[in-house]
């Protein structure tokens, strides 16, 4: 596998190399720069020589499925699964999804750094909570073959002012872009918690199935997004004053 790009101009050169066209390489470039400059380097770069080695439908695209009141559902139609979640944020914000929507997308892998997704629809004013499944890399604490993807859970709140606050948890102690970028060994992907492994093992698991229910059997993603009545953000900034809350690029001064 090659190296990873050093700069930005050559992360971007490399996508658009893989012949998806220059939209969908702007949309991949957008997404592993803003990982990047967070310094979430697993998601980052570090997964351009990993998307190089895959077997690409270069002609595929997303599409929604059925749309009912409150539900709608895509499928991947073999595109990369950041591209189903562009299309399925960029339909969010172009139509109102009303008070409330859960959107479940079939064959949506990779969908990459979840926070990102969900930032994208708290900066347009919605509540929104993510999940996804992928590859069965996590084994129960107790050791055995891997049971559970690393299913992480993202959570974005708006505010009336500043940033959103997003929570973006892997269920893993190291992430699979941890390996990828050589900042974690194979062996370090276990549940994260020490002695309380099984919580985020159950955790786990709860999501696969969850996900899995919905979605079908291939790695999926399930979207809850909804206008909020309330802005809670202010006053819990204000509260945590110079702690450096979830999704904070750096540590907030008082």
């Amino acid at each position: 596998m090659r190296e990873a790009p050093a700069t930005a101009k050559e992360a971007y050169a490399r996508l658009l190399a893989l012949g998806l066209g220059h939209e969908a390489a702007a949309v991949l470039f957008d997404h592993f720069d803003d990982a990047q400059r967070r310094g979430k380097e697993g998601h980052g770069y570090a997964r351009i020589p990993w998307l190089e080695e895959q077997p690409l439908d270069r002609g595929a695209r997303p599409l929604k499925v059925s749309s009912a009141p409150g539900v709608d559902r895509w499928h991947g139609g073999g595109a990369l699964g950041y591209l189903t979640l562009a299309a399925v944020c960029d339909d969010l914000v172009a139509h109102d999804p009303g008070p409330a929507r859960l959107v479940v997308a079939s064959s949506c892998f990779p969908t990459g750094a979840l926070g990102y997704w969900v930032r994208r629809l708290a900066q347009a004013g919605y509540t929104a909570l993510l999940t996804a499944t992928s590859p069965r890399r996590l084994p129960p604490p107790g050791g055995g073959a891997a049971l559970t993807g690393t299913n992480p859970l993202a959570i974005a709140i708006p505010s009336s002012v500043g940033e959103p606050l997003v929570a973006d948890v892997s269920m893993g102690a190291v992430t699979h872009g941890d390996v990828l970028a050589g900042r974690a060994a194979p062996q370090e992907l276990v549940p994260f918690g020490g002695p309380h492994a099984h919580k985020a093992f159950a955790l786990a698991v709860g999501l696969e199935l969850f996900v899995s229910a919905l979605a079908g059997e291939e790695h999926g993603a399930v979207l809850l997004v909804a206008r909020g009545e309330h802005d809670p953000v202010p006053a819990f900034r204000k509260l945590a004053a110079d702690v450096r809350l979830p999704g904070d690029a750096r540590p907030r001064r008082a």
